[in-house]
């Protein structure tokens, strides 16, 4: 069954259709409000907030673009109000990086930042480096402009296209590949700048 097919079940009065929808759609919504949010117990939050809402504006979706995108839409805005609202917060904190999801900074460094040219950790000083190299690569990342990293972590985390990408940030598919970029040039270069010269 197409998600269409499903949003017009759920419509009529079918809430096993809308829990299908979010079965399917769960982790992209959550994965694009970590990536704005930077914190899982928030990044939760915002997404069980955007389904609601979704649940919600059912009866708003016109179909001029797919029920993801207009449900990750729905779960980036709600993302984006609660970082706004967290902004004073996070101010307080000296180092939030640690609540980047490791994951991808891992992903990142396998794609081609690091040290060493063996790919595979086998002692503990490598271990070490690879550690390391996480931080710094975390670290480069939260210190992105908001606009270079919330790209950056949408396209590298997998879940989501360019074009989807560009529809959830509303912004051109030229710009969105432009701020990837960017993001990917500026990170390399404070990478190379703390030493990790073959990134």
């Amino acid at each position: 069954m197409t998600d269409d097919d499903l949003v017009e079940r759920a419509r009529q009065g079918d809430p096993a259709a809308f829990g299908e929808l979010v079965d399917r759609h769960r982790r992209a919504v959550y994965r694009a409000a970590l990536a704005v949010l930077r914190s899982h117990a928030d990044a939760e939050d915002a997404a069980q907030d955007a389904l609601v809402a979704a649940y919600r504006r059912l009866g708003t979706f016109r179909g001029r673009s797919s029920f993801k995108t207009w449900l990750l839409t729905i779960a980036w805005n709600q993302a984006i109000n609660r970082r706004r609202s967290l902004k004073a917060m996070w101010k307080r904190i000296v180092h939030s990086t640690d609540r980047h999801d490791d994951s991808l900074s891992t992903s990142y460094a396998a794609s081609g930042c690091s040290r060493t040219a063996d790919a595979h950790v086998r002692n503990p000083e490598q271990q070490l480096a690879g550690g390391e190299l996480r931080r710094h690569v975390r670290a480069a990342i939260h210190g992105l402009p908001p606009k270079l990293r919330d790209v950056l972590l949408l396209a590298q985390s997998g879940d989501y296209t360019y074009e989807e990408i560009a529809a959830i940030v509303k912004a051109p598919v030229g710009t969105i590949k432009w701020r990837v970029s960017e993001a990917r040039r500026v990170v390399k270069e404070r990478l190379r700048d703390r030493g990790y010269a073959d990134v």
